[in-house]
């Protein structure tokens, strides 16, 4: 019997403290990744062949993710429509229940798009509170969604200049972590924003410590290397505890050297968020619905 394959592009959330990463992990391990839950979720399509996802953005164990993308294609028997963009978002999550994993929109593409090549930027967001002497004194809900700072004070205008150093076009080889599971890529990256700024609890009213303040930096690129972002947060956090100052930021830029990133530093997975994965929108339209729908 033909099949018939159509191609979609998923949003989906996740908060990434039970997994290992968003990637598939072999199903051997005791922890999986996000990609696992997704792919078995996809059963409940009763596609003609297992589905396969192709994820945008790579997030480690801890990671969390408030919009990540993948696509993924799915194959009927000749005779069956292909799935409305609702029918797949409700079919998905009841399938993932009770996982903290949430398709947040779905959208047929063309068999061209591709979620990872086609992606514009990424933005992440990296969550901080400081004013916690203890974890105990924060908001349970936040105990693995932020990074508690030992002391109350933060200098944020020293972090703002160290962050200017970072803004542009750089080798940010200082700035990535060594993978053994992937060769080296080009270090060049480009910041195009990178901000500092107030933030608050996922649940303000109840925060009923006072001294607490919440605070978040947000980083936007077409892409960035292993781990760039929390190596540059923890600089960052470095320079504001005043254990650095903001032109060692510069100094390490022009070290260029994985090595020359000073030890202890990086800041930790739980306050890592990808919040958004930017596409265009002349890319994820479909033009030729009846062609796209041809079998291969």
């Amino acid at each position: 019997m033909t099949s018939l394959k159509t191609r979609y592009l998923i949003f989906f959330q996740y908060i990434g403290t039970k997994y290992r990463g968003v990637v598939k992990i072999p199903s051997t391990h005791p922890v999986l990744g996000v990609e696992n839950y997704l792919e078995k979720a996809t059963e409940a399509l009763c596609p003609s062949v297992p589905c396969k996802f192709t994820i945008s953005s790579r997030t480690d164990s801890g990671v969390h993710a408030l919009c990540n993308s993948a696509h993924f294609d799915v194959e009927r028997p000749e005779g069956l429509s292909p799935f409305s963009e609702e029918a797949l978002v409700r079919t998905l999550n009841k399938a993932l229940r009770p996982e903290p994993i949430h398709i947040l929109a779905a959208r047929r593409v063309p068999r061209s798009f591709h979620a990872r090549f086609s992606a514009l930027s990424r933005t992440y967001v990296y969550r901080l509170v400081t004013g916690s002497s203890h974890r105990s004194k924060l908001p349970v809900f936040e105990w693995n969604l932020c990074w508690d700072i030992a002391g109350s004070h933060l200098n944020w205008s020293a972090m703002q200049e160290a962050a200017m150093f970072l803004v542009g076009s750089h080798d940010f080889s200082t700035f990535r972590s060594a993978n053994p599971d992937m060769p080296f890529k080009n270090p060049l990256r480009t910041l195009s924003c990178l901000k500092i700024r107030p933030a608050s609890s996922f649940l303000t009213h109840h925060c009923l410590d006072s001294d607490l303040r919440f605070w978040e930096m947000e980083m936007t690129s077409p892409s960035f290397l292993y781990k760039q972002v929390r190596r540059i947060a923890g600089v960052l956090v470095a320079v504001g505890q005043n254990r650095m100052q903001p032109y060692h930021v510069k100094e390490l830029l022009e070290a260029k050297h994985l090595m020359a990133y000073p030890a202890n530093t990086i800041a930790p997975a739980k306050g890592l968020f990808l919040k958004e994965v930017e596409y265009c929108e002349s890319d994820l339209v479909m033009e030729q619905t009846k062609s796209e729908e041809q079998p291969d």
